[in-house]
């Protein structure tokens, strides 16, 4: 799958102010959590998305992206592999910017969906290790 240069990551991440984190737990031992929290730390807005839980990182969650109102600049994917397609569905309804699915999570199918509706898309990086090596 098509990476990203280091210059298309950089500005994606001076001009994104809103996450939506995709399978965001409210455990502190999670990765997804570790993740949110950096990106948090790092001046962006956190939207945990998970039906399981009510809140983490002093944000309310929502059952799903369709939920989140205003915009949303990276749909950042903690679910497996096989959850990709209707996630990237949910995230051209939203017109978010750029989807996002972590280290070891892709899919062909969503990939294409994504790209053909002009979405940018990552798949198998970590977006905190994206971000240290482009930004700081």
């Amino acid at each position: 799958m098509h990476n990203r240069t280091d210059q298309q990551m950089k500005t994606l991440f001076q001009q994104a102010r809103r996450i939506a984190v995709v399978g965001l737990s409210n455990n502190p031992e999670r990765t997804s959590y570790q993740v949110a929290r950096i990106m948090q730390n790092a001046g962006y807005e956190i939207i945990p998305v998970n039906p399981m839980i009510d809140e983490t990182l002093g944000e309310k969650a929502v059952l799903s992206l369709r939920e989140i109102s205003g915009t949303v600049d990276i749909v950042n994917v903690f679910r497996r592999s096989e959850y990709l397609p209707e996630i990237a569905k949910d995230t051209i309804d939203i017109q978010a910017h750029c989807f996002w699915a972590q280290l070891g999570i892709s899919n062909d199918e969503a990939y294409s969906l994504l790209e053909e509706n002009g979405i940018m898309t990552v798949m198998n990086r970590c977006i905190k290790v994206e971000y240290n090596k482009t930004i700081m």
